[in-house]
């Protein structure tokens, strides 16, 4: 049982971050592959219909490790009190910006949210890549399973570690290129003209620029945690998610390559799942790692609530994930094909 809620709550994180990911991406991107505000609202129009929805599995996963995980949200949330605080200013602020850049048809004040719009989602990028090095790295947890992290101490890796050191930076140096090549990816298929040509290079470059970076980043994941993957090896999931990796890396290569835009997209939406999952999968059962000492690290089974709790939840969870993909379905559908250059810059509808 505990091991299947791992699974629920891992696949909710995972789907937030492959659909909020491409916004954060394009977002990014949106300076790079827009040059004028007719281009710029055309990115926007990309993205807009969509960003709020998917902000939705981002709560849901924090209502299920509120229900399923207690413990764990209690220790993680005082220990990452500032990380947190930062992710969401980071989300209003780009909310805001994209509500108020079109409002007002001045020069001016459009550049001022595009900047704020662009700086929010690269901080993202950074803060969510930090965040899952973090996760991977392990925190300075005590044995009372309490813990508290400045930005940065010595940055080493191990012992009394902060939330940046030369591995978490690593990871979200990762994250951001890794997201941009999502956007760019997704802003290729949903969009035409000048913007969709820039997006179409700008993928193969960024895609490129991800392969020796996961190298590194694997290496470095071998010094910093020499445990794993350890019993994942007898993990199936695992084993599933390294073919699910080498099936949507061929997918998208070849979807790059041949211009076939949904098959690419296709493919970059999976292997980012791929990626989380073969991760998710290596740390189970383990859910913060202690970089103190092993023995305070805490598991899920741990930190799960009790036998009724877990009852409850499996009863009202079918019944609004069904409704949050009818949902998806529905919001997806309606905005389906490509988005034009727009001539009308008042808002990005």
């Amino acid at each position: 049982m505990i091991a299947i809620w791992y699974s629920v709550v891992s696949f909710m994180l995972i789907t937030y971050v492959v659909l909020d990911g491409r916004n954060f991406g394009a977002g990014m991107l949106h300076w790079f592959v827009a040059r004028t505000p007719a281009e710029r609202r055309q990115v926007m129009a990309a993205i807009g219909p969509l960003w709020t929805w998917h902000e939705v599995w981002l709560l849901g996963f924090g209502g299920l490790l509120v229900a399923i995980f207690p413990k764990l949200m209690a220790s993680a949330f005082s220990g990452y009190y500032l990380a947190l605080f930062l992710i969401l200013w980071c989300l209003i602020l780009r909310g805001v910006a994209m509500e108020f850049g079109g409002h007002i048809n001045d020069r001016l004040w459009q550049s001022y949210w595009d900047f704020n719009f662009v700086l929010s989602n690269f901080l993202l990028a950074i803060l969510f890549g930090a965040a899952a090095g973090n996760v991977a790295r392990g925190v300075p947890l005590d044995a009372q399973g309490n813990f508290s992290m400045a930005f940065f101490t010595d940055f080493n890796v191990r012992g009394n570690v902060g939330l940046l050191d030369w591995y978490t930076v690593s990871v979200a140096v990762l994250a951001v290129v890794m997201l941009a090549a999502h956007g760019a990816t997704y802003l290729t298929l949903k969009t035409e003209g000048p913007v969709h040509d820039r997006c179409e290079i700008w993928a193969k470059y960024l895609w490129v620029a991800v392969v020796p970076l996961l190298a590194v980043v694997l290496i470095e994941s071998r010094i910093v945690r020499p445990d794993l993957p350890g019993r994942a090896l007898f993990n199936p999931f695992w084993w599933i998610g390294l073919i699910v990796i080498a099936a949507s890396a061929f997918t998208l290569l070849t979807g790059l390559t041949s211009g076939r835009e949904l098959q690419a997209f296709v493919g970059s939406n999976f292997l980012i799942v791929g990626l989380l999952a073969t991760g998710a999968a290596a740390i189970f059962p383990v859910m913060l790692h202690s970089t103190l000492a092993p023995e305070n690290s805490l598991t899920a089974y741990a930190v799960a609530a009790g036998p009724m709790s877990l009852r409850l939840a499996s009863f009202w969870w079918p019944v609004g994930f069904a409704l949050a993909v009818f949902y998806f379905v529905f919001i997806s559908r309606r905005y389906v094909g490509k988005v034009s250059v727009q001539r009308d810059t008042q808002g990005f509808y």
